[in-house]
């Protein structure tokens, strides 16, 4: 199994994309999130990652850097599901508010030709907190990160041989989610900036983290390997470099600090 990050970016990043990533088991391809635009196809083209080999889609909440790319996706599968060229169904899990945004959106954008196929072979599946679905094969459960801004859920995934991945959506892992985050193997985390930077991008204004803040988190909670995303690009040519400096100290077990496009072996 590996995670190809199709995006590390935060919503306003132009040296790369929004953070979105797969999650692949073979062919088995789960996407989350879909950046904001169409790009997503871009970087699934550059990443070698067939379209038609997504079958099960999650959008963690309403903010266009997540979900409008998503919205170009259904048009895709739609499309070709009315020309006869996809075969089968595809799935889209989330809460029911992100699923009806997609659902409205869809339904005013698209053509009737292709949002027929919504609810008979494309399915918007909401999903609940706590709530385990088997996807890609793997058992995924749901949960709600409380956030203040907009609904958001995160979830883990059950890796198999004792093995758990946790993604904490965009916003630092709170107290109600370190029940599902607690023994995770690979624990993925936005780090908006250095912490030696935050004076310069606020990121506590906007309910993010920072390197150092993520690091301490990872660390307290014992998890062996930490992703770090959802980033600021001004750094973006020395990020690696800067990003593991800070995070060495404060935490100690293998930090990832991923460009776009970049695959992590699970």
């Amino acid at each position: 199994m590996n995670i190809t990050l199709l995006g590390t970016g935060n919503a306003l990043v132009t040296e790369c994309y929004n953070t979105c990533f797969v999650v692949s088991d073979g062919n088995r391809r789960f996407l989350v999130d879909g950046g904001g635009g169409n790009t997503v196809l871009v970087q699934l083209k550059r990443a070698g990652i067939d379209w038609r080999d997504i079958r099960e889609i999650f959008v963690t909440h309403k903010h266009i850097d997540h979900i409008v790319g998503i919205v170009w996706l259904v048009r895709l599968i739609c499309q070709n599901m009315a020309k006869g060229t996809y075969e089968g169904d595809a799935t889209i899990y989330g809460h029911a508010e992100v699923l009806n945004i997609v659902r409205s959106i869809a339904t005013m954008l698209l053509q009737p030709k292709q949002t027929r196929f919504i609810d008979d072979r494309l399915h918007l599946v909401t999903v609940e907190d706590g709530e385990t679905r088997a996807i890609i094969g793997k058992q995924v459960t749901f949960f709600d990160i409380q956030s203040t801004k907009a609904k958001q859920f995160g979830f883990t995934m059950d890796l198999g041989e004792g093995k758990k991945l946790t993604c904490c959506g965009d916003e630092p892992c709170n107290e109600c989610e370190q029940p599902y985050a607690q023994g995770s193997t690979w624990l993925l985390h936005e780090a908006f900036c250095l912490h030696g930077q935050a004076d310069i991008f606020s990121p506590y204004e906007k309910h993010h983290s920072t390197v150092k803040d993520a690091c301490e988190l990872a660390e307290q909670m014992g998890v062996p390997n930490l992703v770090l995303y959802h980033t600021e690009d001004r750094n973006i040519a020395r990020r690696k470099e800067l990003y593991a400096a800070e995070g060495a100290q404060y935490y100690h077990g293998n930090l990832y600090i991923p460009d776009d496009l970049e695959v992590i072996e699970l």
